[in-house]
């Protein structure tokens, strides 16, 4: 009898973290990174000791939320795959895709910049290029998807609905998905297309972009 009060207090700790993470998740959508761990608390409606019990720097809690972040856009990715249309899997995707990186502010400082992700980018990068490079591809040969579009310039096209979105966002929460139709309209083949004039990154160009650019916080 004497561990039940041991196995209540480990599903306690167990609410508690989940609690933390969640409320870390919806607190960086918003502020973005520069959300301190005193913030995340209360936020989640804890004590701040609960918060360093669980997670003892913020880089910690960040490591937490990003695999997260990257089981979504690979899931995506997965399923746009699962389209039998290739053109209306690479739009879903693209769609879904910017819906993510428009509303959630963190993951996008996350995902984009080495200041927070370091290594983990890199990590989810060997996951989501290969996912991303099918899609791409697949499109192409179909003859859906003009011949000049890369694999690398499906992020940018993420990081505008973003930019779009903390521009804009107060005024037209919606407003970044005129731009990715946009967008999508200019990415399709058609007759007598010529060649964009700047070519897409490539992926030492996209490590050195991300080297570049430090979000506030």
């Amino acid at each position: 009898m004497i561990d039940k009060p041991c196995r209540g207090l480990r599903k306690d700790a167990q609410r508690n973290r989940q609690r933390v993470l969640t409320a870390a998740r919806e607190l960086f959508a918003v502020k973005g990174m520069e959300a301190t761990l005193n913030d995340v608390a209360h936020h989640a409606g804890v004590g701040v000791g609960t918060v360093y019990r669980r997670f003892a720097t913020k880089d910690e809690l960040i490591e937490a939320i990003f695999e997260d972040g990257i089981d979504e856009v690979a899931r995506l990715a997965e399923t746009a795959l699962q389209h039998e249309n290739s053109w209306e899997g690479f739009v879903w995707f693209i769609e879904h895709q910017c819906c993510l990186t428009a509303t959630d502010r963190g993951l996008r400082e996350i995902v984009y910049s080495k200041a927070y992700g370091g290594d983990r980018v890199e990590r989810a990068r060997e996951r989501l290029v290969p996912l991303t490079t099918k899609l791409v591809e697949r499109a192409r040969h179909d003859g859906h998807l003009r011949a000049d579009i890369e694999p690398s310039d499906t992020p940018v096209i993420g990081l505008l609905a973003g930019t779009v979105s903390a521009w804009a966002g107060h005024v037209e929460p919606e407003l970044w998905r005129r731009y990715v139709a946009l967008l999508l309209d200019g990415m399709r083949a058609c007759e007598h297309q010529q060649r964009l004039e700047v070519d897409a990154l490539d992926m030492r160009q996209m490590e050195r972009a991300m080297h570049g650019w430090h979000p506030a916080g």
